[in-house]
């Protein structure tokens, strides 16, 4: 028999002491290698993706598959230089990354640009490679603001070259903040990156505070939603908590 502070302890109940420690080890080592190379749970804090994405949507990042780079990996541990197991991002998937200028903040939008691509904001239209960008007009997006004022932006489905398709919203219309802009020139092993909430998003457009994304940024590709909240319940209001919960994005695909 052994003791600990004057508590005899028998064999049977330091062998189930010494089983859980390894159960909780075993666990932890497990949620690592999944979030490391498998999947790993995001939530939307900001409105820059919207009407794709909402503000709390939770998420699931599909680590393979552009491959393993260091920002793979819990605490950014750089094990290894550059990318293993490599496979180009597609124009159009909507990607987590590391921004360029704070390594430590995930982003999180649509691949708009790839390397070499020339990109050009005119007049509120999407032109690549000196070629305007499909755009469709579809009925005004309608939200609410903090105060429950009603807001409206005018909505399309925008068709990139490579036939995907997605929604964008522009509440200044075709000439905001960012709706003429010079052209960018994406250099190699980059990507140039927007939101879907084309006059709320700090994306590639502003280079001084995002810019160009390296290949060795991506941290994954945004594949399905597994939870929303609409942030009309507090913590504490348990009786409201299913009346905050988006049911009918629960499990879609992230397009």
């Amino acid at each position: 028999m052994s003791e600990l502070d004057g508590v005899p302890m028998n064999k049977d109940q330091t062998g189930s002491w010494v089983e859980t420690v390894k159960t909780i080890a075993y666990a932890v080592i497990i949620a690592v290698v999944v979030r490391s190379f498998g999947f790993e749970p995001f939530n939307i804090p900001s409105g820059s993706m919207v009407p794709s994405l909402l503000v709390g949507d939770y998420l699931f990042v599909s680590k393979y598959s552009y491959g393993y780079s260091h920002f793979s990996f819990p605490l950014g541990l750089n094990l290894f230089p550059g990318r293993i197991l490599a496979k180009m991002p597609e124009r159009g998937d909507v990607a987590v990354f590391r921004n360029p200028k704070e390594n430590n903040i995930d982003f999180i939008k649509r691949v708009i640009g790839l390397p070499g691509d020339h990109i050009q904001m005119i007049n509120g239209i999407l032109n690549i490679n000196g070629t305007p960008v499909t755009r469709e007009k579809i009925s005004d997006y309608i939200d609410k603001d903090r105060d429950g004022i009603i807001m409206r932006a005018p909505h399309y489905i925008e068709t990139l070259p490579n036939g995907k398709q997605h929604q964008i919203i522009q509440y200044l219309g075709d000439n905001g903040p960012a709706g003429n802009t010079p052209e960018y020139v994406v250099p190699p092993d980059h990507f140039f990156m927007m939101g879907d909430n084309r006059d709320n998003s700090r994306d590639s457009r502003y280079l001084d505070q995002v810019g160009y994304v390296p290949f060795e940024n991506f941290v994954g590709r945004a594949e399905v939603l597994f939870f929303s909240v609409d942030g009309s319940a507090a913590w504490w209001q348990v009786w409201n908590w299913p009346l905050a919960i988006r049911f009918s994005r629960l499990l879609d695909r992230i397009q």
